[in-house]
């Protein structure tokens, strides 16, 4: 059945009303699928990273109650400064087994909420700021083999401001920026300088950005430039920022329309691929979806939900004079999670369609992700899940192709009864068309591949394809995970690097490729990837590879 396009009325009350107006929206062929993963993973996935060895890294907040998942060995959390609860046997972090559909609880003593995370070139998982004894904490979690028991390390008093709602950033020199904050307009960088007096550096366009009560600048949209800038949006405006010396280099017209993108408005942003296989490199960033000015504001008053917004910007960085050009989606949306997939098409997933992040600040829950086709600029509509995912939901792409999706705890405790929207604890996985049975006659398959990929370096990929191969339609792609919580997708970034043979085995189907190591580390900070190749629009399983 094909749903009608809505609009949302706003109300002089917290009800969400909608009515059906237009002609139906054609989406695609229903090549993809939904697939619920694990019914009750015992916590809400509000936070979530993957790992370079296929395990996922969830975790929501310490404070919203005891969960449902009890943390091994009759291990007990004791935190006299917890608003929820003090002696906690519960767990509030997991970490999942992609491979084998399994998990098991892991400790985290400080509140996590609403905090932010990067992931260092050795692996290691670094999460800082959250709330409460969380707001100056950073945590550290590296990966282990099967059948170990790596927990959480802590360090609680680590950051020299308080980080809530802040984002990170991996740096080409393998440090984290740490930006931003609730009513911190500053950054500082991990690992800290090694004096006692530090305090980080001010950041007065974070102050200047300010819609006061209502924000709309944190979790500001972060990406690191090929020219080693940071582009920073937030609320409406967007700079190019050189961290090392503060100061902004560039600033850039403000998002048409003055509604603003930000939490909680809560739009969402990516940087789209950079091109190595292009004599002259372009560099592009798109902000899609949020809330109208004063959204916020009417929520919390209980004076109804705004219509979410339903257009999208992109910014081409690398233009003489850059302007915003404006798309609309087929659905507006605010709360929505934006993921680059292997094939350079981006995903939106998750959200409402009517008010802002905040507690029980939204509704008509926005089922259906869409994907959008950069080149030829379409949106698709795809297919719906059974599962409203609203506030405190988040996504992430796996090397298999697939988007792994979990969360949504609109709630200021964890509540499953009597509301219209109870906390999810659920884990499903999004299969888009590429993965159909019917492009697997087209589908690379990675056999071998170095490990270890080095800058401006050659490197081999053995692969086989069951039908004949189309050289020219094939491409070597590295996609690095990202922290994901808020509708921010932390440090994501995808390079196609450069091809420069492909050799046949005899008369067989496999096939070796020669390539080229990313440029800079400014292109692509050192690190681990998911290096997939992509035949006719169709990706291979992606293999880690180590760029250093």
């Amino acid at each position: 059945m094909i749903n009608s396009v809505k609009t949302f009325i706003v109300t002089t009350s917290i009800l969400c009303l909608s009515i059906a107006i237009g002609e139906p929206i054609p989406f695609l062929m229903q090549l993809d699928r939904w697939e619920l993963l694990v019914p009750n993973i015992g916590i809400s996935a509000m936070h979530m990273q993957l790992l370079h060895n296929g395990m996922v890294i969830m975790f929501d907040r310490t404070d919203f109650g005891v969960s449902n998942l009890s943390l091994p060995g009759g291990i007990c959390r004791f935190d006299p400064s917890d608003t929820a609860v003090k002696f906690d046997c519960s767990a509030h972090s997991v970490l999942y087994d992609v491979v084998s559909n399994t998990y098991r609880a892991l400790k985290v003593q400080t509140d996590t909420w609403c905090s932010s995370g990067s992931v260092l070139p050795n692996g290691t998982l670094v999460q800082t700021g959250g709330y409460n004894d969380g707001e100056r904490a950073t945590r550290m979690f590296s990966p282990c083999g099967y059948g170990e028991t790596c927990d959480w390390i802590e360090f609680p008093q680590y950051l020299a401001q308080r980080r809530w709602y802040a984002t990170n950033q991996i740096l080409p020199d393998g440090r984290i920026i740490v930006v931003g904050g609730r009513r911190q307009f500053n950054f500082e960088f991990f690992p800290r300088p090694d004096h006692h007096r530090y305090r980080g550096s001010r950041f007065d366009f974070l102050r200047e950005t300010t819609d006061g009560s209502n924000e709309n600048n944190l979790y500001p949209f972060l990406h690191l430039l090929p020219d080693g800038n940071l582009f920073v949006f937030a609320n409406t405006r967007s700079i190019v920022f050189d961290y090392k010396s503060n100061r902004i280099v560039r600033e850039f017209p403000e998002i048409p329309g003055g509604d603003p993108r930000n939490y909680p408005s809560s739009g969402s942003s990516i940087l789209f691929p950079i091109d190595e296989t292009k004599n002259t490199m372009e560099v592009e960033i798109m902000v899609c979806g949020g809330a109208p000015k004063g959204a916020f504001s009417r929520a919390k008053s209980q004076h109804g939900f705004t219509r979410a917004i339903s257009t999208c910007g992109r910014l081409k960085l690398t233009d003489q004079n850059p302007s915003w050009e404006m798309e609309t989606m087929p659905l507006p949306r605010v709360m929505g999670d934006m993921l680059l997939l292997p094939t350079g098409n981006v995903i939106i997933v998750n959200g409402a369609g009517a008010g802002t992040a905040g507690w029980e600040n939204a509704c008509d829950p926005v089922t259906r992700p869409v994907i959008y086709h950069p080149f030829d600029r379409r949106f698709s509509i795809m297919s719906t899940s059974s599962r409203p995912r609203m506030y405190h939901s988040s996504a992430v792409l796996l090397p298999d192709g697939r988007v792994l999706v979990g969360g949504s705890n609109p709630h200021i405790y964890y509540n499953f009864t009597n509301v219209e929207y109870p906390t999810e604890l659920s884990l499903e996985a999004y299969s888009p068309p590429y993965l159909s049975f019917t492009s697997d006659s087209i589908r690379p398959k990675i056999l071998t591949n170095d490990k270890v990929v080095s800058y401006k370096r050659l490197f081999n990929v053995d692969f086989s394809i069951p039908q004949f191969l189309t050289t020219d339609l094939l491409s070597v792609r590295i996609v690095a995970p990202s922290f994901t919580t808020h509708s921010l997708a932390m440090n994501q970034r995808m390079v196609i690097l450069k091809l420069l043979s492909v050799t046949r085995e005899g008369l067989t189907n496999s096939y070796r490729i020669n390539a080229l190591g990313p440029s800079t580390a400014e292109i692509a900070p050192p690190g681990y990837y998911m290096m997939f190749l992509v035949h006719a629009g169709v990706p291979s399983v992606g293999a880690w590879v180590q760029i250093e």
